[in-house]
């Protein structure tokens, strides 16, 4: 038996952890993960590969097919200045209604309520709802439903 053979063989091996661990990464989408206790360290990392395709030299125009959902307004350098504007507390992934096909939250002209849910920022795959931080009209959103959003980018403008 070769030297690492021998070490393994002496080497008890949690596989309940291991699978633990491993089921640890999947849920919060982390590409690694380790544990030490004692002189034992387990580590356990996937490696996540994208693709990236140039796209083809010269393709004929084609017509652009009806969007689903309306784009919205990439947000002026200013509406984080808005004395209105609602920043997005953390990162994750803004919903403007509470599930597919359902009526949004708000809209703009729409009045609201302080504390009145205005939207969700979903973080590893916790739903967060965003609270109206005052009461007013809403003037703006500055995000499309499913959008990404970043720690203190502007969401909506209500004033």
């Amino acid at each position: 038996m070769s030297t690492s053979k021998n070490r393994m063989a002496k080497m008890q091996v949690d596989k309940a952890l291991i699978r633990e661990l491993a089921n640890l990464l999947n849920e919060t989408n982390l590409t690694e993960v380790e544990v030490e206790e004692g002189d034992r360290r387990i580590r356990v990392a996937r490696s996540i590969s994208a693709t990236v395709m140039a796209p083809p030299a010269a393709l004929p125009a084609a017509p652009a097919p009806a969007a689903t959902q309306p784009a919205a307004p990439a947000p002026a350098a200013d509406d984080s200045k808005d004395p209105g504007a609602v920043l997005s507390p953390m990162v994750g992934t803004a919903y403007l209604a509470p599930e597919p096909g359902a009526a949004p939250f708000v809209e703009v002209g729409s009045k609201v309520e302080p504390g009145q849910t205005i939207l969700i920022v979903e973080a590893m795959k916790v739903m967060n709802p965003i609270p109206a931080p005052h009461g007013g009209t809403v003037k703006k959103i500055l995000v499309a439903n499913a959008q990404p959003v970043e720690f203190g980018e502007p969401l909506m403008v209500i004033e």
